[in-house]
């Protein structure tokens, strides 16, 4: 059962999140919250696999609250995919360096959000296709003001190799056709490197290939 909180601050958006969530025999909503503070106590008590987190909310808003949670040691469990539109562009770089998971836009189709709910919670990022790929993009001259390939020592090439794909954001599959190897051998080097660079899922690895360098916007 994947455990899911929601934090935002209009109920009807909570509302109708739980209804679609909670239609699935695999989610449950452990609780709702309609603050930053609300969210981060919330997610403390009740340690969810996933937070589905708005931007704009009063008390601490959803960036606040990702950073104190991401920076919790005992909560390194919980996942947070923040909900937002394109118009808050600007608040997507702090979010990703926050640790975010994945992004999702207001208006997404309910499948999309399932779908979404489950892949954050088995430990992979929302990144191609979607919205956060586009975001990155959008907000990559936020990351990469000073390149530091200091943190790519402990890679062998061919690591970085991967890496510099996951940070174009493809999947394993496209990683593994680039490289003509087996989806899995790509999954297994993907594994290493989070491990190698103490990333929390995809996403932070993609916010790690712009801070290096080792991906420049418009590259890919």
């Amino acid at each position: 059962m994947i455990r899911v909180a929601i934090a935002d601050d209009q109920q009807l958006i909570r509302g109708g999140f739980r209804s679609l969530l909670e239609s699935e025999p695999d989610l449950q909503v452990v609780g709702e919250a309609g603050s930053g503070t609300e969210a981060v106590q919330l997610v403390r008590t009740q340690h969810p696999d996933v937070v589905l987190m708005d931007i704009r909310m009063p008390d601490g808003d959803g960036l606040w609250a990702t950073e104190q949670i991401t920076a919790d040691p005992e909560l390194v469990a919980t996942h947070i995919v923040v909900v937002t539109t394109f118009e808050l562009d600007e608040y997507v770089g702090r979010a990703i360096r926050a640790g975010a998971s994945g992004f999702l836009v207001k208006d997404t189709e309910p499948v999309e959000l399932i779908r979404a709910v489950r892949v954050v919670a088995a430990g992979d990022a929302l990144l191609s296709p979607g919205v956060t790929r586009r975001l990155l993009e959008r907000v990559s001259h936020d990351l990469t003001d000073r390149p530091d390939s200091s943190r790519l020592d402990a890679l062998t090439a061919r690591e970085r190799e991967v890496l510099a794909l996951v940070g174009a954001g493809l999947t394993n599959e496209e990683i593994g056709t680039r490289l003509f190897l087996s989806p899995l051998t790509a999954k297994t080097h993907v594994s290493r490197i989070l491990s190698k660079l103490a990333a929390r899922d995809r996403v932070q690895l993609v916010v790690i290939a712009y801070e290096t360098g080792l991906v420049t916007p418009g590259r890919a």
